[in-house]
Protein backbone atom coordinates (compact mmCIF):
# COMPACT_ATOMS: atom_id res chain seq x y z
CA UNK A 1 0.00 0.00 0.00
CA UNK A 2 1.02 3.56 -0.96
CA UNK A 3 2.46 5.06 2.46
CA UNK A 4 -0.40 8.11 3.11
CA UNK A 5 -0.58 10.52 5.69
CA UNK A 6 -3.61 12.39 6.51
CA UNK A 7 -2.88 16.35 7.12
CA UNK A 8 -4.96 18.90 8.91
CA UNK A 9 -6.28 20.99 5.94
CA UNK A 10 -6.67 24.34 8.19
CA UNK A 11 -6.91 25.48 11.79
CA UNK A 12 -4.70 25.85 14.66
CA UNK A 13 -3.76 22.14 13.97
CA UNK A 14 -2.57 22.25 10.80
CA UNK A 15 -0.20 25.06 11.88
CA UNK A 16 1.20 23.50 14.71
CA UNK A 17 1.14 20.49 12.47
CA UNK A 18 2.92 22.03 9.59
CA UNK A 19 5.59 23.35 12.05
CA UNK A 20 6.93 20.31 13.63
CA UNK A 21 6.99 18.77 10.13
CA UNK A 22 9.49 22.24 9.29
CA UNK A 23 11.06 21.69 12.26
CA UNK A 24 11.85 17.94 11.51
CA UNK A 25 13.30 18.77 8.45
CA UNK A 26 10.61 18.28 5.88
CA UNK A 27 9.70 20.95 3.21
CA UNK A 28 6.45 22.34 4.01
CA UNK A 29 5.93 24.75 1.12
CA UNK A 30 4.80 22.32 -0.91
CA UNK A 31 1.68 21.83 1.12
CA UNK A 32 -1.47 24.36 -0.28
CA UNK A 33 -4.34 23.54 1.69
CA UNK A 34 -7.27 21.63 1.10
CA UNK A 35 -7.45 18.31 -0.84
CA UNK A 36 -3.97 19.05 -1.86
CA UNK A 37 -1.39 16.52 -1.88
CA UNK A 38 2.35 16.32 -2.04
CA UNK A 39 5.00 13.09 -1.82
CA UNK A 40 7.68 14.02 -0.11
CA UNK A 41 10.71 11.80 0.47
CA UNK A 42 8.55 9.00 -0.17
CA UNK A 43 5.42 9.58 2.28
CA UNK A 44 2.38 11.23 0.19
CA UNK A 45 0.97 13.77 2.57
CA UNK A 46 -3.25 14.17 1.63
CA UNK A 47 -4.67 17.72 3.44
CA UNK A 48 -8.13 17.01 4.46
CA UNK A 49 -10.33 17.59 7.28
CA UNK A 50 -8.95 15.53 10.72
CA UNK A 51 -12.75 13.63 11.00
CA UNK A 52 -12.47 12.65 7.08
CA UNK A 53 -8.27 11.66 8.03
CA UNK A 54 -9.83 9.52 10.87
CA UNK A 55 -12.40 8.17 8.59
CA UNK A 56 -9.93 6.68 5.93
CA UNK A 57 -7.09 5.64 8.45
CA UNK A 58 -9.62 3.75 10.19
CA UNK A 59 -10.95 2.07 6.25
CA UNK A 60 -7.40 1.51 5.98
CA UNK A 61 -6.76 3.66 3.19
CA UNK A 62 -4.49 5.99 5.20
CA UNK A 63 -1.30 5.04 6.59
CA UNK A 64 -1.59 7.45 9.67
CA UNK A 65 -3.37 10.84 10.50
CA UNK A 66 -2.39 14.20 12.38
CA UNK A 67 -5.71 13.89 14.47
CA UNK A 68 -6.90 15.11 18.26
CA UNK A 69 -7.61 12.97 20.84
CA UNK A 70 -11.42 13.57 20.61
CA UNK A 71 -11.53 13.13 16.86
CA UNK A 72 -9.19 9.79 17.53
CA UNK A 73 -12.40 8.72 20.48
CA UNK A 74 -14.97 9.75 18.22
CA UNK A 75 -13.50 7.40 15.15
CA UNK A 76 -12.73 4.49 17.62
CA UNK A 77 -9.26 4.93 16.77
CA UNK A 78 -7.90 5.67 20.63
CA UNK A 79 -6.53 2.30 21.14
CA UNK A 80 -4.26 2.53 17.85
CA UNK A 81 -0.29 3.16 18.06
CA UNK A 82 -0.31 6.85 18.46
CA UNK A 83 1.92 9.81 19.66
CA UNK A 84 1.20 12.70 21.61
CA UNK A 85 2.37 15.69 20.16
CA UNK A 86 1.91 17.94 23.36
CA UNK A 87 -0.22 20.90 21.24
CA UNK A 88 -3.77 22.27 20.26
CA UNK A 89 -4.73 21.17 23.72
CA UNK A 90 -8.04 21.46 24.75
CA UNK A 91 -10.66 19.40 27.27
CA UNK A 92 -14.01 18.29 25.99
CA UNK A 93 -16.59 18.74 28.43
CA UNK A 94 -20.39 18.81 29.63
CA UNK A 95 -21.81 22.06 29.56
CA UNK A 96 -25.20 23.25 30.85
CA UNK A 97 -26.71 26.92 31.57
CA UNK A 98 -25.46 28.91 34.28
CA UNK A 99 -28.80 29.37 35.74
CA UNK A 100 -29.46 25.35 35.11
CA UNK A 101 -30.08 23.62 38.76
CA UNK A 102 -28.43 20.51 37.56
CA UNK A 103 -25.19 20.06 39.21
CA UNK A 104 -24.02 16.72 38.29
CA UNK A 105 -23.97 14.62 35.22
CA UNK A 106 -26.22 11.93 36.36
CA UNK A 107 -29.06 14.99 37.09
CA UNK A 108 -29.24 15.12 32.79
CA UNK A 109 -31.04 12.24 32.83
CA UNK A 110 -34.08 11.80 30.28
CA UNK A 111 -32.43 15.33 29.24
CA UNK A 112 -31.77 16.38 25.67
CA UNK A 113 -27.40 17.36 25.13
CA UNK A 114 -26.04 18.43 21.58
CA UNK A 115 -22.49 17.54 20.39
CA UNK A 116 -20.34 17.49 17.18
CA UNK A 117 -19.53 14.08 19.39
CA UNK A 118 -22.04 12.13 18.98
CA UNK A 119 -20.03 8.70 19.26
CA UNK A 120 -17.96 9.65 22.45
CA UNK A 121 -20.86 11.41 24.20
CA UNK A 122 -23.27 8.49 23.93
CA UNK A 123 -20.63 5.51 25.14
CA UNK A 124 -20.01 8.20 28.03
CA UNK A 125 -23.34 8.62 29.18
CA UNK A 126 -24.06 4.29 28.84
CA UNK A 127 -20.68 4.08 30.74
CA UNK A 128 -22.36 6.08 33.47
CA UNK A 129 -25.62 4.70 33.14
CA UNK A 130 -27.06 7.61 31.85
CA UNK A 131 -30.02 7.55 29.20
CA UNK A 132 -30.07 11.04 27.06
CA UNK A 133 -31.10 11.98 23.82
CA UNK A 134 -27.84 12.59 21.86
CA UNK A 135 -28.34 15.24 19.42
CA UNK A 136 -25.68 15.38 16.70
CA UNK A 137 -24.69 19.01 15.27
CA UNK A 138 -22.42 20.30 12.50
CA UNK A 139 -22.66 23.81 13.86
CA UNK A 140 -22.14 26.46 16.81
CA UNK A 141 -23.22 24.92 19.75
CA UNK A 142 -23.12 27.05 22.71
CA UNK A 143 -26.46 29.00 21.13
CA UNK A 144 -28.87 25.72 21.50
CA UNK A 145 -28.36 25.25 24.84
CA UNK A 146 -28.30 29.00 26.38
CA UNK A 147 -31.57 29.24 23.81
CA UNK A 148 -32.73 26.00 25.79
CA UNK A 149 -33.34 24.10 22.94
CA UNK A 150 -30.52 21.44 24.45
CA UNK A 151 -30.36 20.55 27.96
CA UNK A 152 -26.43 20.44 27.67
CA UNK A 153 -23.72 20.19 25.03
CA UNK A 154 -20.46 18.52 24.74
CA UNK A 155 -18.14 20.44 23.25
CA UNK A 156 -14.17 21.55 23.06
CA UNK A 157 -13.23 24.23 25.48
CA UNK A 158 -9.76 25.89 24.83
CA UNK A 159 -10.10 28.73 26.92
CA UNK A 160 -13.43 29.16 28.49
CA UNK A 161 -14.38 32.26 27.16
CA UNK A 162 -16.78 30.91 24.14
CA UNK A 163 -18.97 29.44 27.26
CA UNK A 164 -18.95 32.77 29.45
CA UNK A 165 -20.36 34.65 26.28
CA UNK A 166 -22.93 32.21 26.15
CA UNK A 167 -23.44 32.11 29.96
CA UNK A 168 -22.62 28.46 29.77
CA UNK A 169 -20.36 26.38 33.27
CA UNK A 170 -18.31 23.18 33.23
CA UNK A 171 -21.00 20.60 34.51
CA UNK A 172 -17.96 17.68 34.35
CA UNK A 173 -14.52 17.24 32.29
CA UNK A 174 -14.79 14.34 29.99
CA UNK A 175 -11.90 14.25 28.33
CA UNK A 176 -8.33 15.97 27.83
CA UNK A 177 -7.42 16.12 24.49
CA UNK A 178 -4.49 16.86 22.55
CA UNK A 179 -2.97 16.56 18.96
CA UNK A 180 -2.07 13.05 17.86
CA UNK A 181 -0.49 11.42 15.22
CA UNK A 182 -2.20 8.04 14.63
CA UNK A 183 -1.01 5.22 12.71
CA UNK A 184 -2.17 1.80 11.58
CA UNK A 185 -1.55 -1.13 13.64
CA UNK A 186 0.21 -2.93 10.47
CA UNK A 187 2.35 0.17 9.14
CA UNK A 188 4.82 -0.66 11.79
CA UNK A 189 8.76 0.22 10.22
CA UNK A 190 6.86 1.93 7.47
CA UNK A 191 6.86 5.04 8.89
CA UNK A 192 10.32 4.60 11.21
CA UNK A 193 11.85 8.16 9.33
CA UNK A 194 9.18 9.85 9.80
CA UNK A 195 8.19 9.09 13.37
CA UNK A 196 11.95 8.81 14.71
CA UNK A 197 11.85 12.65 13.13
CA UNK A 198 8.89 13.49 14.96
CA UNK A 199 10.07 12.30 18.01
CA UNK A 200 13.48 14.27 17.66
CA UNK A 201 12.10 17.43 17.04
CA UNK A 202 9.36 17.03 20.04
CA UNK A 203 12.20 16.08 22.37
CA UNK A 204 14.24 18.69 21.69
CA UNK A 205 11.66 21.31 22.39
CA UNK A 206 11.58 20.41 25.49
CA UNK A 207 15.56 20.79 26.06
CA UNK A 208 18.38 22.76 25.86
CA UNK A 209 21.85 22.51 25.14
CA UNK A 210 23.91 24.03 28.16
CA UNK A 211 27.24 24.90 28.46
CA UNK A 212 29.09 26.23 31.34
CA UNK A 213 32.35 26.40 32.88
CA UNK A 214 32.57 24.61 36.81
CA UNK A 215 35.41 23.87 38.92
CA UNK A 216 36.59 19.96 38.56
CA UNK A 217 35.92 19.41 42.34
CA UNK A 218 31.94 20.43 41.34
CA UNK A 219 31.44 18.06 38.51
CA UNK A 220 29.54 15.46 41.00
CA UNK A 221 27.62 18.28 42.17
CA UNK A 222 26.46 19.57 38.51
CA UNK A 223 25.81 16.07 37.84
CA UNK A 224 23.28 15.36 40.77
CA UNK A 225 21.31 18.38 39.71
CA UNK A 226 21.63 17.52 35.94
CA UNK A 227 21.68 14.48 34.45
CA UNK A 228 22.01 15.30 30.92
CA UNK A 229 21.49 12.08 28.75
CA UNK A 230 23.77 10.10 30.38
CA UNK A 231 26.52 12.45 32.04
CA UNK A 232 28.24 15.46 31.43
CA UNK A 233 31.18 15.73 28.77
CA UNK A 234 33.45 17.17 30.51
CA UNK A 235 36.57 19.40 28.20
CA UNK A 236 39.94 20.87 29.92
CA UNK A 237 39.84 24.38 29.25
CA UNK A 238 43.40 25.70 27.73
CA UNK A 239 45.88 27.37 30.57
CA UNK A 240 43.50 26.52 33.39
CA UNK A 241 44.00 23.60 36.08
CA UNK A 242 40.87 25.21 37.84
CA UNK A 243 37.84 25.01 35.75
CA UNK A 244 36.66 22.62 33.31
CA UNK A 245 34.07 23.38 30.58
CA UNK A 246 30.82 21.01 30.71
CA UNK A 247 28.53 20.20 27.60
CA UNK A 248 25.00 18.65 28.61
CA UNK A 249 21.66 18.47 27.65
CA UNK A 250 19.05 20.13 30.29
CA UNK A 251 15.23 19.90 30.41
CA UNK A 252 14.02 23.64 29.58
CA UNK A 253 11.82 23.80 32.60
CA UNK A 254 14.79 22.58 34.70
CA UNK A 255 17.15 24.87 33.61
CA UNK A 256 15.40 28.47 35.00
CA UNK A 257 14.12 26.33 37.53
CA UNK A 258 18.15 25.58 38.50
CA UNK A 259 20.17 28.39 37.44
CA UNK A 260 20.94 29.42 41.32
CA UNK A 261 22.21 26.54 42.18
CA UNK A 262 24.22 26.64 39.17
CA UNK A 263 25.53 29.79 40.61
CA UNK A 264 26.15 28.33 44.23
CA UNK A 265 28.54 25.39 42.48
CA UNK A 266 30.68 27.61 40.68
CA UNK A 267 29.44 27.74 37.55
CA UNK A 268 30.51 30.38 34.75
CA UNK A 269 30.37 30.94 31.25
CA UNK A 270 26.82 29.82 31.24
CA UNK A 271 25.22 29.59 27.56
CA UNK A 272 22.05 27.88 26.82
CA UNK A 273 21.06 26.85 23.19
CA UNK A 274 18.37 25.56 21.74
CA UNK A 275 18.48 22.27 19.98
CA UNK A 276 17.05 21.01 16.50
CA UNK A 277 16.85 17.08 17.43
CA UNK A 278 17.21 15.17 20.46
CA UNK A 279 17.60 11.23 20.04
CA UNK A 280 18.60 10.00 23.40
Amino acid sequence: MTTRVGLPSRGRLRDEVLRLLDHAGFTVSAFRGSDARATIEGVEFIEMRPRDAAAWLRAGRLTAAFISTDIALEYDLADWPAADLGFARSDLVLAARDDDPRREAADFAGGVVATHMPNVTERWFAARDIDVTVVPMGGALEGVCAAGMADAIVDLRETGASLARNRLRVVAEMERCQARFVRSDDSAGILTDLELRIGAALDARKRQYLLLHVPPDRLDALTELFHGLASPTVMPLAERDDLVAAHLVVERSDLWAKLGALRELGATGIVALPTDAVLP
